[in-house]
């Protein structure tokens, strides 16, 4: 399977949301692809493997795995730009994930990303 799908599932399975919209989720999807395919392949085995209900544009997280900044985040510093938003910044965080590193990220946004804003 695509490893884009793989981090896709991984991201899901970590969201602290207790529900988002679905454009809120493709939100966060997008830091790992922006392939409109891919996007629907992953939201798609979500619900299959049970990661994610999905009703009425709205997804629900099952999985209670929160990242653990401590552990899932490593933070590098050099010249980046954020994943999410595009800004420039000089220490990226990255999701450290079994299935791959996600980022970077500033710092604000890798609290949106992971749901902890």
């Amino acid at each position: 399977m695509d490893d884009r799908v793989e981090r896709g599932l991984a991201l899901l399975e970590r969201l602290e949301h207790e529900s988002l919209s679905l454009a809120d989720a493709v939100d966060r999807i997008e830091t790992v692809t922006n392939d409109p395919t891919v996007t629907r392949t992953i939201l798609d085995e979500a619900e299959l493997r049970g990661i994610i209900e999905r009703e009425d544009g709205i997804i629900r997280p099952k999985s209670r795995q929160y990242v653990s900044f401590d552990k899932d985040v490593i933070t590098k510093e050099g010249d980046f730009h954020c994943q999410r938003c595009g800004s420039s910044v000089s220490t990226g965080y990255f999701l450290n994930l079994d299935a791959g590193e996600i980022g970077p990220f500033g710092s604000s946004c890798i609290r949106k990303v992971t749901g902890r804003e």
